[in-house]
């Protein structure tokens, strides 16, 4: 029996689950077992999956695989070391419907919601979330621990630096090859925001055309 849980109990976590469920149906059949880990715990189901402790995920017997369905950055990296360190593998979760069309590279516990879209030469760092209905275009560089919220539409030739937040409904325009268009390591992009240039790291940019709010400590 494999064991897939899910980090995180919130709202994303409740929405990937179904996600995990129906990928794992195709891959594996009946041989898994999906759970919410999730410490302090209240609760001992929730929509119909166990919930267990860190430390009980970390003591159960099997072959386990885990994913992190919390959107803040930080604790994912915290979160992810803690576990690779104990030996347990991470996997991507990828909605049935999600595109990774061409030639892209993504790397390890990443999340592709529903109506999401990965065109062509992109190369994506590891626990990447992607939102429903978000797309990267062609030739795009993201970095680790980066967050997109929903409908979030980042054009060709952009680079977006690790555990950089885009905002719901937020468009980065195209970049070019010897000018790319560069989102900051901890930048946060806020909801609508239309992005036009490069944004500073641990800068909040709002508006349309983006401008900057405020610098965020690191």
């Amino acid at each position: 029996m494999k064991i897939y849980a899910i980090v995180g109990a919130g709202g994303f976590g409740r929405e990937v689950a179904p996600l995990v469920n129906a990928m794992l149906s195709v891959i594996d059949q009946d041989n898994f077992k999906i759970i919410f880990v999730v410490d302090n715990v209240k609760d001992n189901t929730v929509n119909g999956y166990d919930v267990v402790s860190t430390e009980s995920f970390l003591s159960m017997e099997g072959e386990k695989f885990f994913n992190i369905a919390i959107a803040d950055s930080k604790p994912r990296q915290e979160i992810s070391e803690r576990l690779i360190s104990a030996g347990i593998t991470p996997f991507t979760i990828s909605a049935l419907n999600a595109l990774n069309l061409s030639n892209n590279t993504i790397g390890q516990g990443a999340i592709l919601c529903p109506f999401t879209t990965i065109t062509a030469n992109a190369k994506i760092g590891d626990f990447f979330h992607a939102n429903i209905y978000s797309y990267v275009a062609h030739d795009c560089v993201i970095g680790n621990f980066v967050t997109f919220a929903p409908n979030v539409h980042c054009n060709g030739r952009v680079v977006i630096e690790d555990h950089a937040y885009i905002g719901t409904g937020a468009i980065i325009r195209h970049g070019s090859p010897d000018r790319p268009i560069i989102i900051g390591e901890g930048a946060v992009v806020g909801m609508g925001a239309v992005v036009t240039k490069s944004v500073a790291p641990y800068t909040t940019v709002l508006g349309n055309p983006a401008k900057p709010l405020r610098t965020t400590q690191q």
